[in-house]
């Protein structure tokens, strides 16, 4: 299954939708079921002792889902998370960008199930991975 949008269209959706996730993260692959979202932390990003909050990293991996979602079934923005579970790997590297590698594992009707994992730029190795499961509204 290839995705009806482009990364343009999914990027323009979430200017209008989610202006707050289209300043945070950037779209950079879309294919077969699979996406690739970008994110570079800031200083809000961070809890004590420097490393990437927990927090930032879901918000990472949901958004990641959401973006290989509507790449795939369209600009059907009331796609809503519906379960969702992470691990915590490893810290990042300070400084350096996140990056959420989508596999989505099923795409049907009312239901989207997908794996995240993310890394740090020029850190070996996951940081974390998510799995997550995504209500598809029905077509009206």
């Amino acid at each position: 299954m290839q995705p009806i949008m482009t990364i343009a269209e999914v990027e323009d959706l979430m200017v209008e939708v989610f202006p707050h996730a289209a300043r945070s993260y950037r779209l950079e692959e879309l294919g077969s079921m699979t996406a690739k979202l970008r994110m570079v932390p800031t200083e809000d990003n961070l809890r004590p002792g420097g490393s990437v909050s927990g927090p930032t990293l879901f918000g990472l991996a949901d958004c990641a889902m959401y973006y290989a979602v509507l790449a795939m079934i369209g600009p059907e923005v009331l796609a809503v998370t519906t379960s969702s579970s992470i691990d915590f790997m490893r810290k990042p590297a300070a400084g350096k960008d996140l990056i959420a590698d989508v596999e989505l594992l099923k795409m049907g009707r009312s239901l989207a199930v997908g794996d995240v994992k993310i890394t740090s730029e020029g850190q070996d190795g996951v940081v974390a991975r998510a799995t997550l499961t995504y209500s598809i509204p029905p077509k009206r």
